[in-house]
């Protein structure tokens, strides 16, 4: 998973505060797939695929990052962000990472027509960095459900969590193992949905 940098630029016209006007210009950061090459599997199963946007708490939805200096606390860095807020990133990887699969006709963020063969549903607990008595860590953690669109029924459900510690709580510390967390996470979620989907793929 490679991470790109962006450049952020900041108009200040017509800000009449002076908090805006000395906001500190921020960095901002993209989590990508570490692979996109096609993926083979044993057998094509023409499955259509909706990855909905996965839902969470409103200090998560944010392009913020977030680092908790307690358990009850919730800070974000002054000078980073992401590209997009966590659940649309989270969800681009997830679509990204199953389209790689010839299993699928079809993986998007919404059906070709009425509805699709499957909707991958779920929930962001975290998807944060966090300060404890081991040292900064990133933890991200996911409760998904497979549901099957023709009778809305559950399919597979799971909880996924992935910790990865960071050598510091500084942004070139903490983007990296937000990285590796992220390449954990939808790897473990991919290879759940296909094995439940029954496509044959690994």
């Amino acid at each position: 998973m490679r991470i790109i940098a962006l450049p952020l630029i900041l108009s200040l016209a017509g800000c009449s505060t002076l908090g805006a006007l000395t906001a500190p210009a921020r960095g901002v950061y993209e989590l990508l797939p570490a692979d996109d090459s096609p993926r083979q599997c044993a057998r094509r199963t023409g499955t259509e695929l909706v990855v909905e946007t996965p839902k969470t708490r409103s200090t998560l939805d944010t392009d913020r990052i977030m680092i908790r200096p307690g358990a009850l606390e919730a800070q974000y860095l002054p000078d980073a962000q992401w590209g997009d807020s966590v659940p649309v990133m989270l969800q681009t990887l997830l679509v990204r990472g199953f389209a790689r699969y010839d299993a699928f006709s079809h993986v998007g963020r919404a059906p070709l027509g009425a509805a699709g063969d499957y909707a991958l549903i779920s929930e962001i607990e975290d998807f944060n960095a966090e300060v404890s008595e081991a040292g900064p860590q990133v933890r991200l953690t996911v409760d998904a459900q497979l549901v099957r669109e023709g009778d809305a029924r559950v399919a597979a459900r799971s909880r996924f969590a992935v910790t990865r510690p960071a050598a510091s709580t500084k942004t070139a510390d903490l983007v990296p193992a937000f990285d590796a967390a992220a390449r954990d996470l939808t790897a473990q979620i991919t290879a759940w949905g296909l094995r439940a989907m029954g496509t044959g793929c690994r």
